[in-house]
């Protein structure tokens, strides 16, 4: 091992002990590493930079914006209401939960695509008291199953098709990983819709706020617009699926009625409605209403719409909107009031607010924050809402699909066809140019770009030269195919301690190395390494939408092998012969 090999080695190893001790921030320690590494001399000073150009940093924030913009969108939550309607059991919610989630991450980033579907499923859970444990750990698997089936899907098939381009001129294209991908999440969600037996059932959400479910009052008008007008109460309530009720109408400016279920709604017809914030987004678009911010319609450009918590010592308990003239002096309008197991029985803007009170509030998006902070009020930047419905909900969908035909028609570069796809979402007004910047995981891709010059010193000290010939010792002794699968079966054991990109960045040099010295088409070596990168079902830390449906799950550490374990089996033992196959 010569010197230069030896100090590769320390940074990476260092690099990885830091990850896995978890006391530092994952982007800073690959920062760090980065500046070791040139110091070190491994990484030469006008290559310490590249990664950071790099197409995958381009892919993976350009995807995150299209991710959020699809999310806002509210379509999916459309095209799913007639599947939702017809899961009335667990076997019925886990396979149709999960099969959703699995196609629509072989589309978007899958952690965007499960946190489209974690409010559907608390929905869906509490209609039929099914518990939420049983549900959001297969639908979390089923984000990672489907994101390996395209090459945008997860980011170790992004980091593989790149390895792939240095190596023979030429990138994975998009649905190249869709012969193993696919048949491997068809597979993977098949089982889950039976595993999730092995879950336990009895497990009870962490108490979060960011995961409860309220209702709230609410009032909104119903405009001409609206496909309601000339219908009935219990036309509207069951057009949310009985989650919402309308407890009173206002008519002729003041008066109060209290509507039976045959009344007939008419044009201006003021409701107050009681129902989940969820639910309350769902109902605005489905009915078209307009929500009342003290008697004024909403503005259309540069607003956000948040939910907080009145917290001790705020300047609101006591008072009301209208006393405290919160639109004239802060530019802030209350939509909507939930107090646990105390309806709010007058308007929104007579109601006085209590300690504990969670509200619906609408702002400045620039200036909103620091209102709060005046007010006293704790922002849960988790749930913020858009409860303003999208003008062309259509709009991210067909970008979205623009940018699939293109980058799978080879037209362009993925990281063009998404970039631009990017940009054409905030031209159009579909996501917000803050929103956008507030989705980008900047960590990530700090992580990503320092990783890769770190990484490359692998191969350019010999270093991977050197672990793959410790690989291949063990790999001649193996069958070509237990070779394949030991690659398999390592990316999958490291990725728990890594972060599945960092892993890739790691392993595929390693694989490629090893695949030349069994004389083995690297191409097989480098679809391994993707797929053990991207299918950690053995930890809650090994990837977000693991660690994302842990407190809401109420989930043990050791609850994630006891449904994961087989699962992985499974994905080793059909996705080995399957990648054999395929790639030769």
């Amino acid at each position: 091992m010569t010197v230069d090999q030896g100090l590769s080695f320390a940074v990476i190893l260092g690099v990885m002990v830091l990850l896995v001790w978890d006391r530092i921030r994952y982007d800073v320690v690959a920062a760090a590493g980065l500046v070791v590494a040139v110091v070190a001399g491994i990484v030469p000073p006008e290559r310490a930079f590249k990664g950071f150009g790099d197409d995958i940093v381009i892919i993976v924030g350009s995807a995150l914006v299209v991710s959020a913009a699809v999310e806002r969108s509210g379509m999916v939550d459309r095209l799913l209401k007639p599947l939702l309607e017809r899961m009335d059991t667990t076997p019925k919610q886990v396979l149709g939960l999960t099969s959703a989630v699995a196609v629509l991450s072989a589309f978007m980033k899958n952690i965007g695509a499960l946190a489209v579907f974690l409010p559907i499923a608390f929905q869906v859970a509490r209609r039929t008291g099914t518990s939420p444990s049983r549900l959001l750990m297969p639908m979390s698997f089923a984000a990672l199953l489907g994101g390996i089936a395209t090459l945008i899907g997860t980011s170790p098939n992004v980091i593989v098709s790149r390895m792939r381009a240095e190596l023979v001129g030429q990138p994975f294209s998009m649905f190249d990983f869709a012969p193993v991908g696919a048949v491997i999440a068809a597979l993977g969600v098949t089982f889950l819709a039976f595993g999730w037996r092995l879950l336990p059932g009895n497990r009870r959400a962490v108490d979060r706020t960011m995961f409860s479910i309220a209702d709230y009052t609410s009032e909104a008008r119903l405009p001409a617009s609206s496909p309601f007008v000339g219908k009935t109460v219990g036309e509207l309530e069951a057009a949310a699926d009985g989650e919402v009720a309308v407890t009173a109408i206002i008519r002729e400016k003041s008066r109060r009625y209290i509507p039976a279920e045959h009344w007939v709604l008419y044009e201006d017809d003021v409701l107050v409605l009681e129902c989940d914030a969820s639910m309350l987004k769902r109902l605005v678009q489905v009915a078209k209403l307009e929500l009342l911010a003290d008697h004024e319609q909403f503005p259309t450009d540069h607003t956000a719409v948040v939910e907080a918590v009145v917290t001790e010592g705020s300047m609101l308990i006591g008072a009301t909107a209208a006393s405290l003239h919160l639109r004239d002096r802060f530019g802030v309008h209350v939509l909507a009031i939930s107090r646990r197991g105390e309806p709010v029985g007058v308007r929104l803007r007579r109601a006085r607010f209590q300690k504990g009170d969670l509200l619906v509030l609408m702002g400045d998006e620039g200036e909103l924050r620091q209102v709060l902070a005046t007010l006293g009020c704790l922002p849960l930047a988790e749930r913020r809402l858009d409860l303003m419905p999208p003008k062309r909900a259509w709009i991210p969908i067909a970008i979205l699909a623009t940018a699939m035909t293109v980058a799978a028609l080879e037209w362009t570069s993925v990281a063009v066809a998404f970039f631009g796809a990017a940009m054409a979402m905030m031209l159009s007004g579909a996501i917000s140019l803050k929103e956008a910047y507030d989705r980008v995981d900047w960590p990530i891709l700090i992580l990503l770009g320092a990783m890769i010059p770190i990484s490359e010193s692998l191969s350019t000290t010999g270093g991977s030269e050197l672990v793959a010939s410790w690989l291949s010792m063990a790999g001649r002794e193996l069958p070509p195919m237990a070779a394949l699968g030991l690659v398999l079966v390592s990316a999958m054991l490291v990725t728990p301690f890594l972060n599945n990109a960092a892993t890739v960045l790691l392993m595929a040099p390693i694989a490629v190395s090893l695949a030349q010295k069994l004389h083995q088409p690297a191409d097989a070596y480098l679809m391994a390494v993707a797929i053990g990168a991207a299918c950690d079902f053995l930890t809650p830390v090994g990837h977000q939408c693991n660690t994302l449906v842990m407190g809401p799950g109420g989930y043990r550490f050791s609850d994630y092998s006891r449904l994961g374990l087989p699962l992985s089996v499974l994905v080793v033992v059909v996705g080995t012969p399957l990648i054999a196959f395929v790639w030769g």
